[in-house]
């Protein structure tokens, strides 16, 4: 749904707010000032959908899910009846605080309500005291009117498309502090830096409201219908590329069953006898080697101890000379 600027001034997009209401971080977006009102600047508008459009459509491709919050009279049921038929959740009555930063006690509040919806139906209810049956009955309501349009999320959005980002000022920080993006409509008297995909428009017109949220909502069935005709031709895959990638398989399993037998399979007659004769040859040597090293140490074992013999016997011999020269001298007379 591509928008031209004769369909934004149809709907009044242009017109914002008092000048004395405005905010200074939006004069990058406004045209001029006319009759005490600040005139938006169709040409940014343009630019900034455009930019918003191409990434709702991407997330929507991905499968991601879009919150969409407008709790304005005017935006109110333009916002519903979108988010309804793009099957999207939605909220548009109070914006309990912790949707998004407490987001388990919101699950458990919707298990709450599925709980009473089953009570409702068994015969159980029906034997309760009529003040029992009136207090569920309010309270299943109560949590109907607040969290219906949450009540099939089961993880937390993708983005948030907010209509009065000045209303719905919990909700942005809430998103700011899980770093979830932003879309939203913003007018004269709101601050754009405080989301990621401001859109300078006219948020208190239901006209312009409709017009913004429709092309917003178009881009989101795009990218919706992208990847449902992705997930149709992805498993009608043609019969040859199938089997070509069977046989490419059985060839990678075949090159590695050869591969391995090929390192378990014996080596040949010659090379077995060439390595038989390495073998015999290193072990002669070796046999060698170890017969030439002790007889040199036995040899020089041998001549250590000889010497060592001989030393000790000198000086006894020795010894026993000068005892016989003494006796003879004794012995012969003077």
């Amino acid at each position: 749904m591509k928008l031209q600027h004769k369909d934004l001034l149809e709907a009044g997009v242009h017109f914002g707010h008092l000048t004395r209401k405005w905010h200074p971080n939006m004069a990058p977006f406004i045209f001029m000032e006319r009759h005490g009102i600040h005139i938006i600047d169709l040409n940014k508008t343009l630019l900034q959908l455009q930019e918003a459009t191409q990434a709702l459509q991407g997330l929507a491709r991905a499968g991601k899910r879009i919150l969409f919050v407008a709790t304005k009279k005017q935006a109110k049921a333009v916002v519903e009846q979108e988010a309804k038929r793009l099957g999207m959740p939605y909220v548009t009555e109070r914006w309990l605080g912790g949707t998004l930063t407490n987001f388990v006690t919101i699950r458990r509040l919707i298990k709450k309500m599925t709980s009473f919806e089953k009570l409702m139906k068994d015969t159980a209810y029906q034997n309760m005291a009529k003040k029992e049956q009136l207090m569920i009955a309010r309270e299943k309501a109560k949590l109907e009117r607040l969290l219906l349009g949450v009540a099939d999320t089961t993880r937390l959005p993708a983005a948030l498309v907010i209509v009065d980002i000045n209303r719905e000022h919990i909700a942005v920080k809430e998103a700011q502090k899980l770093g979830i993006p932003v879309f939203a409509l913003t007018d004269t008297n709101t601050d754009p830096t405080c989301v990621d995909y401001p859109i300078p428009s006219n948020d208190d017109a239901s006209r312009s409201v409709e017009l913004i949220i429709k092309a917003l909502g178009s881009a989101i069935e795009d990218g919706l219908a992208e990847r449902k005709k992705h997930a149709e031709e992805a498993p009608a895959k043609p019969k040859a590329t199938q089997e070509a990638v069977a046989a490419k398989r059985d060839r990678n399993v075949k090159k590695l069953t050869s591969s391995t037998e090929e390192a378990v399979v014996p080596a040949p007659k010659a090379t077995q006898q060439a390595a038989d004769k390495t073998t015999k040859s290193a072990a002669e040597e070796a046999k060698k080697t170890t017969a030439k090293v002790p007889k040199k140490a036995a040899t020089t074992q041998e001549k250590e101890p000889a010497k060592k013999v001989a030393s000790k016997i000198a000086p006894k011999t020795a010894t026993k000379t000068t005892k016989k020269k003494a006796e003879k001298e004794e012995t012969t007379p003077a």
